[in-house]
């Protein structure tokens, strides 16, 4: 669903609590852009994710072409990491009317665009591109390029450069036809990950030494954005990923990897400052630079 659910409502008319109405929704959190920027790259393409998926609906919905007129993250909340629209009052399903091309001008504080006028005197996909361009100067442009792996920067920067000019691509179709397909899938993993990141050819592991059923206890340096706010944990694709990383910390002598996944299948991995207290993990497996 990409809407906020009503769940329930009361109305309510008696004399001390004349015309009054309840409603019950569920709980979502407001979008704050400040937060998001803190929080990691794969909760922030997930957010994008959802919102490629609201673009979509509204342009192929039951209705038509629907186009949100007030396009702006204080309209959206977020519920278990989704983002959905809260409010509908200023949604349209009417095309615009022309007579010639210069009918169909759509006017943003940073550029402007003009449409095709089509044989039946109406704008042509106004109402996609008015919301494919909004998303882009509210929410892609911040959220996407944005700490994101080096390996899919420039896939991410050609998306954002095409949402941002909204006559050279496809609208929303874009999104789902570009080198990526960033579909609705349980799967994100297999459907963004292992067909777009493209591992180095020539890895560095001869620099260090795999150390099994091993963990660094201590030896905790801080970096940003992790996912611990006290030591430097990352998400890598896989163990190249995860001497790029090490590589680019003049602190970073080992890391360590773990089992748990972030929800896009990415792999969580501790990177530490030294090496000198090793401990027996089972679940863990320890990579220590070695020394020139």
């Amino acid at each position: 669903f990409f809407f906020f659910q009503l769940y329930g409502y009361c109305y309510q008319d008696s004399n001390d609590i004349p015309d009054t109405l309840t409603t019950i929704t569920e709980l979502g959190s407001p979008l704050e852009m400040i937060q998001l920027l803190q929080t990691s790259w794969e909760d922030r393409f997930r957010i994008c994710l959802s919102l490629v998926r609201l673009l979509h609906y509204l342009a192929h919905s039951p209705l038509g072409s629907v186009t949100l007129l007030d396009f702006r993250p204080r309209q959206f909340v977020i519920v278990d990491g989704e983002l959905k629209v809260t409010d509908l009052d200023d949604a349209s399903i009417e095309e615009s009317s022309c007579i010639s091309n210069s009918d169909c001008f759509m006017e943003f504080p940073a550029r402007n665009f003009t449409l095709p006028c089509s044989v039946e005197g109406r704008c042509q996909s106004m109402n996609e591109k008015r919301n494919l361009y909004n998303a882009y100067r509210f929410f892609f442009t911040y959220l996407l390029p944005h700490s994101a792996p080096s390996s899919l920067r420039p896939l991410l920067d050609k998306i954002v450069n095409a949402t941002g000019n909204c006559n050279k691509c496809d609208g929303t179709d874009f999104l789902f036809k570009c080198d990526c397909h960033l579909t609705p899938s349980p799967s994100v993993n297999s459907e963004f990950t292992q067909k777009c990141v493209k591992s180095a050819n020539t890895s560095k592991l001869d620099k260090y030494r795999r150390v099994p059923e091993a963990f660094i206890p201590e030896e905790n340096y801080r970096c940003w954005p992790s996912y611990h706010h006290k030591g430097c944990l990352l998400s890598v694709f896989d163990i190249n990923e995860a001497i790029e990383i090490c590589d680019s910390y003049s602190q970073c002598k080992a890391f360590v990897l773990t089992k748990q996944m972030t929800w896009t299948g990415r792999q969580l991995v501790f990177f530490k400052m030294a090496s000198n207290h090793i401990m027996p993990d089972p679940d863990k497996i320890t990579y220590v630079k070695v020394t020139d």
